[in-house]
C-alpha cells in the first residue's frame, strides 16, 4: 500500500494557521498593537488604508528587536513569551502564540523596520507569502514599524469574503478602542487614510472612556472598585439612564486583556435588576486583576474567551461589587454585603431579649361582603387578593394567549371600562394607555396601539420609498449630533439609504452630523433621539443577513416612531388608527412578526364566567 500521509509545506501550513489568526484586517491590528504593548511602547500609531485591505501600519517607540530576533519573529511557533509548558499558566503578556507575524506574512506583503535603543542602525525585512525578499540594515527610529500591505492578495477567496469598507473599518476601530482603553497611561493615535480619527493622550481611565466613546458618557459614570483574595476589580459602570437596548458599550478586561463573557454580563445585568427597562443593557468598563493560574485565556485563537476555575465566586463578587457601587451613589439601596442577613436577624432578636412573635395579616380568605361598602372598591380588593381574581387572571391568559398578567392588571382593565360613563354601543375604548377595545359582531377586538402604529408607519414609508417619493419635513433649526467613532462610521455607510427615506443629513466635522430634515410622516419627533434610536434599532437587526439595508432602516424607523406616539387619544383618533390599520396590506402583524390585534369571540367571553 502506498503511503499517503506527508508533511505540509511551510508556506501552506502558514496559510492554514492564518485562517485562525487572521480572519479580517482587524485581526492584524489586534496582533500588531498587542506586540507593541509587549515591547514596552507608550506611544503607538495606527495608520489604515482602504479599511485595512491595502495598508495596516503600526508604529511604536518600544524597545525594538535585534537582527536575529527580527528574522526569527517571522518563523512559526517562535516567541519570547514561553519556554516551558508551565509558562502557559502564568501568562501576563498580550501576544504569545508565536504565530502572528508568520501567519500575517503568509497572506500579505509585510515590511518591518526595527531598531533597539542601544544600536545606531536598524533592520529592514520584507516578506511576501512567507518568503523573505529583503533582509538588510537601514536607518530608522527607535522602536518598530510594521506595514502589512495587500492583505489576502494571494488568497483571493478570503478577500472576497470581507465585508464592506465601513464594516471592516468598524471592526478595526473596535480593536483599537479595546487596547486604548486597556492602557489609559499610553498615547494612541489612529489615522484612516489622511483623517485623524483619534489622538488619545495619557490620562485617567474616566477621561479615556469619554475620549474613546464620546461625551455622551460625561457625568454618567459610577466608579466601581473592590478587592478580594481572588481578584481585584476596578472601573466604571453607567447610571441606569445610560442603558441601551443593544449591547455594544460593555467592556471586560482581565489582566488588561479584553475578553467577552456572557456569564459575567449576566452578573452585571442582574445587579441592575429593577433599575433599567427590560431587555436594556447597562454600560460598564471593568478591569479584573487575577493570578493567571485561576484562568485559561487560550480557549480561543483570538484569546477573547476565558475560563475561570471558580466561576460562581467570580460571578457573586462582580454582582455584589456593582450593587455596592450603585448603592454608594444613591442609585441602589445601600446594603452591607459582608454581613449574613440571617445572622443579623438572630443577633437583633437576642439583643431584644429573645425572639418575638410577629403578627402578619391573614391573606387566606377574601374580605367578607358588606353592603355598606362601595361595590367597586370591594370588587377591586377581592380581585387583588382572593382566589377568584387569580383564577380569572389565568383564564384570561389562556384564552387570549398573551404574556403573563397579574390580577391587578386584569382589574385595571375592568376598572377603566366601568368608569367610562358615556360608553355607547360600538364605541372604541382605550385601556392602560396601550390597548384599544373595539366591539365587533362576534365579541370584541383588542388592539396593541404601538404594534398598530408600527405596521402603519412601516407600510407608509416603504410604499413611498419603493416609488422614490419620500417626503422630507424641514427642521426649524438644524440639529448637530456628536456620535462616537463607531456610530459615525455606521451612519456614513447607511447615509444614502437614510436620504432615500427622507432624511437630510450631512457630516459635520469629526464624528458629528447635522440634521436638516426628517421623514414627513414622523411627526413631533426629537431629531437627536430619532437618529440615535434608529442607530440602536439598526444595530440590533444588523445580524439578520436576509434583510437589505433599506429594509432594516425602514423597520428601525417604524419601530422607533411607534414608541413615541400619543398615549391619550380621543375617540376620533382611536377610530382613525383602526381604520388606517385595516387598510394595510398585512394587518395582522408588525414587520418583525408581533401580533397587532387579537379577536375575543363570544365563546371566550362566556368562558370567563
Amino acid at each position: 500500500m502506498q503511503d499517503v500521509i506527508r508533511l505540509l509545506p511551510d508556506a501552506l501550513a502558514n496559510q492554514i494557521a492564518a485562517g485562525e489568526v487572521v480572519q479580517r484586517p482587524a485581526s492584524v491590528v489586534k496582533e500588531l498593537m498587542e506586540n507593541s504593548i509587549d515591547a514596552g511602547a507608550d506611544h503607538i500609531e495606527l495608520i489604515i488604508g482602504d479599511s485595512g485591505k491595502s495598508l495596516i501600519r503600526v508604529v511604536d517607540n518600544g524597545k525594538g528587536m535585534s537582527e536575529t530576533d527580527a528574522r526569527m519573529s517571522f518563523e512559526r511557533h517562535a516567541t519570547s513569551k514561553i519556554s516551558q509548558a508551565a509558562d502557559l499558566f502564568n501568562i501576563r503578556t498580550m501576544g504569545f502564540r508565536g504565530e502572528a507575524l508568520a501567519s500575517i506574512a503568509a497572506v500579505a506583503q509585510v515590511e518591518m523596520k526595527t531598531r533597539p535603543r542601544d544600536q545606531e542602525l536598524g533592520i529592514k525585512i520584507i516578506v511576501e507569502a512567507s518568503e523573505v525578499k529583503i533582509h538588510e540594515p537601514c536607518a530608522c527610529e527607535e522602536g518598530s514599524s510594521i506595514s502589512v500591505k495587500n492583505l489576502f492578495y494571494n488568497v483571493p477567496a478570503r478577500r472576497n469574503f470581507l465585508k464592506t469598507d465601513s464594516i471592516e473599518m468598524k471592526h478595526i476601530v473596535d480593536e483599537f478602542q479595546h487596547i486604548a482603553m486597556s492602557y489609559p497611561d499610553k498615547t494612541f493615535i489612529l489615522y484612516n487614510e489622511d483623517d485623524e480619527l483619534y489622538r488619545l493622550l495619557p490620562g485617567k481611565l474616566s477621561q479615556r472612556i469619554i475620549d474613546v466613546l464620546g461625551k455622551i458618557y460625561k457625568g454618567q459614570l459610577v466608579a466601581c472598585q473592590s478587592e478580594t483574595a481572588l481578584l481585584k476589580l476596578h472601573g466604571y459602570v453607567g447610571i441606569p439612564e445610560s442603558s441601551k437596548k443593544t449591547r455594544g458599550d460593555q467592556f471586560f478586561f482581565i489582566n488588561n486583556r479584553y475578553i467577552k463573557s456572557n456569564y459575567l454580563n449576566h452578573a452585571i445585568t442582574t445587579a441592575y435588576e429593577s433599575l433599567i427597562p427590560e431587555k436594556h443593557t447597562p454600560f460598564y468598563c471593568l478591569f479584573f486583576e487575577m493570578d493567571p493560574k485561576h484562568l485559561d485565556i487560550n480557549v480561543h485563537p483570538t484569546k477573547t474567551e476565558v475560563k475561570f476555575d471558580d466561576e460562581r465566586t467570580v460571578y457573586a463578587l462582580v454582582r455584589s461589587s456593582v450593587k455596592q457601587a450603585l448603592g454608594a451613589n444613591n442609585i441602589y439601596p445601600a446594603l452591607d454585603f459582608t454581613a449574613d442577613v440571617n445572622l443579623m436577624t438572630q443577633f437583633e432578636n437576642e439583643a431584644n431579649g429573645g425572639s418575638k412573635s410577629r403578627s402578619f395579616p391573614d391573606f387566606s380568605r377574601p374580605k367578607p361582603f358588606n353592603r355598606s361598602e362601595n361595590w367597586e372598591m370591594l370588587f377591586d380588593e377581592n380581585l387583588r387578593s382572593g382566589p377568584t381574581g387569580a383564577g380569572h387572571s389565568s383564564l384570561v391568559e389562556r384564552e387570549m394567549n398573551t404574556s403573563s398578567h397579574d390580577p391587578v392588571t386584569v382589574e385595571s382593565k375592568f376598572h377603566t371600562i366601568s368608569e367610562k360613563e358615556d360608553n355607547k354601543s360600538g364605541q372604541v375604548v382605550q385601556v392602560l394607555n396601550e390597548y384599544l377595545i373595539s366591539p365587533v359582531k362576534s365579541g370584541f377586538m383588542l388592539i396593541d396601539k404601538k404594534a398598530a402604529f408600527e405596521r402603519i408607519i412601516y407600510e407608509t414609508i416603504k410604499e413611498q420609498s419603493d416609488k422614490n417619493k419620500s417626503m422630507t419635513q424641514r427642521c426649524l433649526f438644524p440639529t448637530t449630533i456628536e456620535l462616537n467613532t463607531s456610530d459615525f462610521q455606521l451612519i456614513e455607510d447607511i447615509l444614502p439609504e437614510l436620504r432615500s427615506l427622507g432624511f437630510e443629513i450631512e457630516p459635520f466635522g469629526k464624528n458629528s452630523v447635522v440634521i436638516h430634515g426628517i421623514p414627513a410622516d414622523i411627526a413631533n419627533e426629537n431629531e437627536k433621539e430619532l437618529l440615535e434610536g434608529i442607530i440602536e434599532q439598526y444595530k440590533s437587526s444588523k445580524n439578520d443577513l436576509e434583510l437589505a439595508i433599506r429594509e432594516k432602516l425602514i423597520r428601525s424607523l417604524a419601530k422607533r416612531a411607534a414608541q413615541n406616539q400619543k398615549k391619550n387619544m380621543d375617540t376620533k383618533e382611536m377610530e382613525e388608527l383602526i381604520n388606517r390599520l385595516f387598510v394595510c396590506k398585512n394587518v395582522n402583524y408588525t414587520p418583525d412578526g408581533k401580533s397587532t390585534f387579537k379577536l375575543i369571540d363570544r365563546t371566550i367571553i362566556e368562558n370567563f364566567f
